[in-house]
């Protein structure tokens, strides 16, 4: 690291951590109800910092980014395999859509107004709102036809173009999605997405929706007197459906019922639900009472949480699941897509890589999550080997390049450990014990590792980027605006006129090819209803990985427009 301030000269890399510091501070800034983002704060700082003459040089730069891009290939990995089926090809349609047209649209812009490759690039990579893009396109422009002038210059203008396109991108986004396209489609968010609800299925059973009350679970004993004669799932519904019965205690013995065994007057039900259903259980079913210490161990409730791997297991219900399984008494807390909850009614489809919250008592547990798939690991331990393996295969993927239509195109660095990240998450959710990286650790991977990597490119941009805010800087946002809209509205007619996507999952599948977690927010806060995340984790997880690939074919293809 380079400083011309006195005050940084014993300690230079002291602005890298005041960037982060103060980007992050300013990413908490919020215009309504979006927050700016910590990336685009970073650089905004970076940017300010830079006029001064602090820049960072060497492989600083270039290693957080390979850990920022490996670990969202890590984290998206699960997603995006299970996104490549039948059942989603409606929804993998719409990312596709939205690459080319952000191709095209930057493309035909640095044609009329005559944007070099960085400005190209930082064009798309800031109009939706990617930063993963910033990343492979920087990485692009440092090849050998360029000289050390002219990359310095471009490295300055990608930075400089996203940070004067980021915002516009994301507020346009979120606005279109949560405002816009309802009264485009004709429909009332909130009451389509009840619908839509409705029709997933809050229904009782053995594994249930844990939306509505279950966020405080508890295990009763109750005595059997006014639900007498009842079946077993009669007497469920009577505590609206957020409760089961695990097992009965009759004549002193437990044994495990059936959905339609009657129960008897004088029997002893074991209850597990939330709080607020078990307030009912004492009018529908009878006084409470204790558990005989013999049969304790049937209403210890446990906490397991579980990723969804089992061959046949990923594109089923939870109502098909619990049949599979056979078990009784065991319910899901949550259910985890892509980093995203989602709901867990009935009806609702689970993929390979969802992470499970079940809960429930011994063996109906164990059982449970046979059927399911794998215990993760709770020791918060990182593979490192692992890790650094699957770094290691990504980095020797990128150096690899081929020539297509005299285009010479390698995925570089970046690319290669997106997809090694990819490959290591899928790994890692079909042999839960081969190598683990911990969501918060991968977190921390993620968000560390961008947040470096944006402070190291807005530092180096340095004075240059005075030069491209007076070249270009009312264009700039205009044309960010189209590359925001149009894919987004290209998406909104196609998704609902051809592919016939319900009104809800289509404004999340929008959200998702944007890769706009304020989006997604802002659409679910308008409906009222977790169901437009169903279509989000779909284009999310295909978009995550398609975009970032774009950077070096953007580069590449401006550098021949020029």
């Amino acid at each position: 690291m380079t400083c011309s301030v006195s005050f940084f000269e014993a300690m230079p890399i002291a602005v890298l951590f005041i960037a982060v510091g103060l980007g992050c501070l300013l990413g908490k800034l919020r215009i309504g109800p979006v927050a700016l983002g910590g990336g685009c704060g970073t650089l905004i700082v970076a940017l300010v910092l830079g006029q001064t003459g602090c820049q960072v040089s060497g492989q600083l730069r270039e290693f957080a980014f390979v850990l920022f891009i490996f670990a969202m290939g890590y984290a998206g990995g699960p997603g995006f395999f299970a996104s490549l089926n039948r059942s989603s090809l409606r929804f993998m349609a719409l990312p596709l859509m939205e690459a080319v047209l952000v191709v095209a649209i930057v493309l035909a812009a640095a044609r009329w107004f005559g944007f070099d490759a960085g400005t190209t690039a930082g064009l798309a990579a800031g109009a939706v709102t990617e930063s993963a893009v910033l990343g492979t396109a920087s990485e692009a422009l440092r090849q050998p036809g360029l000289t050390a002038a002219q990359a310095q210059l471009a490295q300055a203008n990608i930075a400089t173009a996203y940070s004067l396109t980021y915002l516009v991108g994301m507020l346009s986004i979120v606005f279109f999605t949560s405002q816009v396209a309802p009264v485009l489609l004709g429909i009332n968010l909130r009451q389509a997405s009840r619908k839509l609800e409705t029709r997933l299925g809050h229904l009782p059973g053995p594994f249930q929706g844990a939306d509505a009350d279950l966020s405080q679970l508890a295990t009763r004993a109750h005595l059997v007197q006014q639900a007498g004669g009842l079946t077993v799932a009669q007497a469920e519904q009577r505590l609206g459906g957020q409760a089961a019965i695990t097992h009965v205690l009759r004549a002193g013995r437990k044994h495990v019922v059936q959905a339609r065994e009657i129960l008897q007057p004088g029997d002893i039900a074991l209850i597990i639900g939330g709080r607020a259903a078990l307030q009912r259980a004492t009018e529908q079913f009878g006084p409470q009472t204790a558990v005989p210490q013999a049969h304790a161990d049937a209403a210890a409730l446990q906490v397991r949480r579980v990723v969804l791997h089992r061959r046949g297991a990923s594109g089923r219900t939870l109502a098909q699941l619990a049949e599979a399984a056979g078990v009784r008494g065991v319910v899901i807390k949550q259910a985890v897509r892509a980093g995203h909850r989602i709901p867990t009614t009935q009806d609702t489809p689970l993929r390979y890589g969802d992470v499970l919250e079940l809960a429930g008592a011994q063996p109906a547990l164990e059982a449970a999550i046979a059927g399911v798939g794998s215990e993760l690991r709770s020791d918060g331990a990182t593979d490192l080997i692992f890790l650094c393996a699957g770094v290691l295969a990504g980095l020797g993927a990128g150096s690899l390049s081929v020539t297509l239509g005299g285009l010479p195109l390698s995925l570089g660095s970046g690319g290669g450990a997106l997809l090694s990240g990819l490959a290591c998450g899928w790994i890692a959710t079909r042999y839960p014990t081969l190598g683990q990286v911990p969501p918060a650790a991968l977190g921390l991977l993620k968000d560390l590792g961008m947040v470096v990597f944006i402070a190291c490119v807005g530092l180096s941009a340095g004075p240059q980027a005075i030069t491209l805010l007076k070249a270009h800087g009312l264009i700039l946002p205009v044309m960010g605006l189209l590359v925001s809209l149009v894919p987004a509205c290209a998406s909104l007619w196609i998704g609902h006129k051809l592919l016939k996507i319900e009104g809800p999952l289509l404004l999340g599948a929008i959200a998702g090819q944007h890769v706009s977690t304020p989006a997604v927010s802002a659409v679910i806060a308008q409906a009222g209803s977790p169901v437009p995340i169903l279509g989000y984790t779909v284009t999310y997880a295909i978009a995550n990985v398609m975009l970032p690939v774009l950077g070096p074919l953007i580069v590449a293809l401006a550098h021949r427009l020029a």
